[in-house]
């Protein structure tokens, strides 16, 4: 029985996250973000502003998830992510993998779904905070590449979408080819969530038989000069990197499975 109402509490818990995770959106959409744009006139600094209030709002969230007991994490290596002009690149097993990067890195820049433009719950803080729209063709790396020069950290998932359960890890060429023409190191970031909770396809209310543990590791980083010096092109280059990074995150997300 105690088991049985254990699991019952953290549906409610999942739920009520979710309610305030909405709501909070529009909170902030609606109420901060238009003060914000009020007191601060220029462009960069009510982004910067936004962002800030961003950060500080998903830490809470993450300590309302810990604290009603839907999850528990430990981080490794967080110092490593206190520079600027990262370039982070992160598998993506679960639907709060961004709210964890975003809550952990200051100055934190990613790319968005162009849906969430217009999402009414998310579009506020989307637009407020200036992310990059990935639906703008060859101008999104180009964009990519100047907010790292601006001294943004940029988190990217290279596979696109989160991995389906019990799916090889497929990385796509963007996030190299990012690193290729901005000639940027890698930050890799390492999320392991055991048992899976909120993956692909999942319903909020699916919640496992026990809370979530997550373990997020922020590893060495890797650097693409041997990429470009032994490719004959950029393409080239990208390529390489892509699959160097496929097989990379696979070796060290079986390690930590």
């Amino acid at each position: 029985m105690p088991d049985r109402l254990e699991y019952y509490w953290r549906v409610f818990a999942t739920g009520l996250c979710f309610v305030s995770f909405g709501i909070g959106g529009l909170f902030l959409g609606v109420l901060v973000f238009p003060l914000i744009n009020i007191m601060l006139r220029q462009r960069q600094p009510r982004i910067r502003c936004a962002r800030a209030v961003l950060r500080v709002t998903f830490r809470a969230f993450v300590g309302m998830m810990h604290a009603l007991g839907v999850l528990r994490y430990e981080i490794i290596g967080l110092e490593k992510l206190q520079r600027q002009g990262l370039l982070i690149l992160a598998n993506h097993p679960t639907l709060i993998d961004t709210v964890f990067l975003m809550a952990l890195v200051k100055r934190a820049d990613c790319i968005v779904k162009a849906g969430l433009w217009n999402n009414p719950y998310m579009r506020g803080p989307v637009r407020a905070a200036g992310y990059i729209n990935n639906d703008q063709g060859q101008q999104l790396v180009a964009d990519c590449i100047r907010s790292l020069q601006d001294g943004n950290n940029l988190i990217i998932f290279p596979e696109g979408t989160r991995t389906e359960k019990n799916a090889a890890i497929c990385m796509k060429r963007g996030a190299a080819n990012i690193a290729v023409r901005g000639a940027r190191n890698i930050t890799p970031v390492l999320i392991h969530c055991a048992p899976m909770t909120l993956g692909k396809g999942e319903k909020w209310w699916q919640i496992p038989p026990r809370r979530a543990q997550f373990r997020i590791e922020v590893l060495d980083d890797i650097p693409i000069a041997g990429f470009i010096d032994a490719a004959a092109s950029e393409v080239m280059a990208a390529r390489r990197l892509t699959d160097y990074l496929q097989s990379y995150f696979t070796q060290e997300y079986q390690r930590h499975a």
